[in-house]
C-alpha cells in the first residue's frame, strides 16, 4: 500500500505527480514529498514499528515508495548511547551520540538516503544511478547500486581523500574526477542529468533521496524512549540532514508517536565553508555562497541547496550554529576517539568541536540533554590526522629492548 501522494513545492505549495522532478515549473522552488498522513495514522504505531526488522524500512509508511523496498535492508538502527567520557570532558550532564559511522554498508549516514533514492529510482524505471559527491555519497551510490544490479556513474572533485576514492572504485563504477570543487561538480551534473536518463540521486531524484535522512531522526526519537532531546548538533553541508531530522520529529508528533518536540537545532560547519552558520549568526535570510577551504571536505558545499530551510529550522526552534577551525576539527576528532573510542571522519570533528564551542559560550546549557550527530567513519579521512597522532614505538624483538623503551615512554 502506498502512502505517497505526490510532490509539493516548498515555496508556492503547488502539487506535482511523484515523478523524477525536483523543481517547481512555476516558481522554481524545490519540491518535497507529500504523504497521506490520515491513512498513516491508522497504521503506524509504536508497536508496529518495534515489531519490524531493525532497518530504515521499519518506518516504511513515512518513506516515499509505492511498493515494497528493494534497497537498504541492512541500513539503519545505528547506535544511540550515553557519552559519559565526552560528556565529562565537555562538562555537560546528559550527552548522547548518534553514531552513523558504524553498522551501515559504507559507514556513513548517506546509506540511508541512497537506500530510499534507489528504491524509488527502480520504481520509476531507471537502470543507472548517478550522483555528485564529496565522498560519502559516492561510496554509498557505488555500493548500493552494485547490490541493486544498477549501472552507476559517479562524479567527485578531483582532490578527494584517497580513502573515499578507493571506497568507490572497489565497486567498479564509472568514477569521474572533476577538476573543481563540489559546487562546480554539481553544476556539471545538473547539465548531465538534463541530457541522460540517469537517476541522479541528489538532483532529479532529490525529493525522495532527502526523505531518507528522516530515519536518522526517527531512530533518535525511538531510541530515546519516544521523546526528543533538548538540543541536537548536526553537521551541515547542504543543510538537508538538519531539515529532515526536524521534519521527522514533527511527523512523529503529528502521528501521536511522541509529545510535541521542543528540540533546539544547531548547525555545525567549518570556518572555511560556513554559509549557513554565517546567515544564522548574522540574522540574515540570505545564504551567501562561499568558496570552500577546509579539511572537512564532506561538508565543503559553498552553495547549500537547503541552506535557507536549515537556517529557518534553526531560528524556528531557537537554536544557533558554530563554525570551527581546521585545528579545532583535528583536536575534536582526537577527543572523541580518546573519550568514546569512536574514530570519526572530519565532519564528526566539526560537530564535536562546534558542540564544544556552543557549550563553552553557554549557547547550549550544561544541564540539559544534548545529542551530537556523528555521520561518517574516520578511516575515510585519515589524512586529516596523520600528522597529529604521533608514531609507533619501534623496538627490537627482545624483552630488553622493550623494557628500555618503556623507561622512556609512560604507558
Amino acid at each position: 500500500m502506498s502512502f505517497l501522494k505526490g510532490l509539493r513545492c516548498r515555496e508556492c505549495a503547488r502539487e506535482f505527480p511523484a515523478k523524477a522532478i525536483f523543481v517547481c515549473e512555476y516558481c522554481f522552488g524545490s519540491l518535497e514529498v507529500d504523504y497521506d498522513y490520515s491513512a498513516i495514522a491508522g497504521r503506524l504505531t509504536r508497536h508496529a514499528i518495534q515489531s519490524r526488522p531493525a532497518s530504515i524500512w521499519r518506518y516504511r509508511e513515512l518513506l516515499p515508495i509505492d511498493g515494497d523496498p528493494t534497497v537498504g535492508f541492512h541500513t539503519g538502527m545505528t547506535p544511540l548511547f550515553r557519552a559519559e567520557g565526552l560528556g565529562k570532558a565537555l562538562g555537560v550532564k546528559e550527552l548522547y551520540i548518534k553514531d552513523d559511522s558504524v553498522c551501515h554498508p559504507t559507514l556513513s549516514f548517506k546509506d540511508r538516503v541512497v537506500s530510499v533514492a534507489l528504491s524509488r529510482a527502480k520504481e520509476l524505471g531507471f537502470d543507472t544511478a548517478a550522483c555528485a559527491s564529496t565522498g560519502n555519497l559516492a561510496n554509498s551510490v557505488a555500493a548500493l547500486s552494485a547490490k541493486a544490479g544498477m549501472k552507476r556513474v559517479i562524479f567527485i572533485p578531483a582532490d578527494l581523500e584517497a580513502g573515499k576514492v578507493i571506497g568507490s572504485l572497489i565497486y567498479n563504477p564509472r568514477l569521474v574526477a572533476v577538476e573543481g570543487n563540489y559546487d562546480e561538480v554539481n553544476r556539471l551534473c545538473a547539465e548531465v542529468a538534463a541530457r541522460y536518463k540517469w537517476a541522479f540521486v541528489n538532483i532529479n531524484i532529490r525529493p525522495y533521496y532527502a526523505e531518507g535522512s528522516k530515519t536518522y531522526g526517527f531512530e533518535i526519537a525511538e531510541q530515546m524512549g519516544w521523546s526528543t532531546p533538548a538540543h541536537i548538533v548536526v553537521p551541515a553541508a547542504s543543510g538537508s540532514l538538519l531539515v529532515k531530522i526536524w521534519k521527522s520529529f514533527k511527523e512523529f508528533h503529528k502521528l501521536g508517536l511522541i509529545p510535541s518536540s521542543k528540540t533546539r537545532f544547531y548547525a555545525a560547519q567549518a570556518d572555511g565553508c560556513a554559509p549557513i552558520v554565517t546567515a544564522v549568526l548574522e540574522g540574515s535570510d540570505i545564504i551567501k555562497p562561499v568558496k570552500p577551504k577546509t579539511i572537512a571536505k564532506s561538508l565543503a558545499i559553498g552553495n547549500p541547496a537547503d541552506g535557507y530551510y536549515a537556517a529557518d529550522a534553526i531560528r524556528e526552534t531557537g537554536g544557533s550554529g558554530a563554525a570551527v577551525t581546521d585545528a579545532e576539527i583535528v583536536d575534536a576528532m582526537k577527543l572523541l576517539a580518546q573519550t568514546e573510542g569512536i574514530f570519526t571522519e572530519t565532519a564528526g570533528g566539526v560537530t564535536v568541536a562546534a558542540a564544544k564551542k556552543l557549550i563553552d559560550e553557554k549557547r547550549i546549557p550544561r544541564d540539559e540533554s544534548i545529542v551530537i550527530c556523528i555521520t561518517g567513519q574516520g578511516l575515510k579521512t585519515q589524512e586529516a590526522v596523520a600528522d597529529h597522532v604521533g608514531r609507533p614505538i619501534r623496538i627490537k624483538p627482545t624483552l630488553a629492548s622493550f623494557e628500555e623503551q618503556m623507561r622512556h615512554h609512560q604507558v
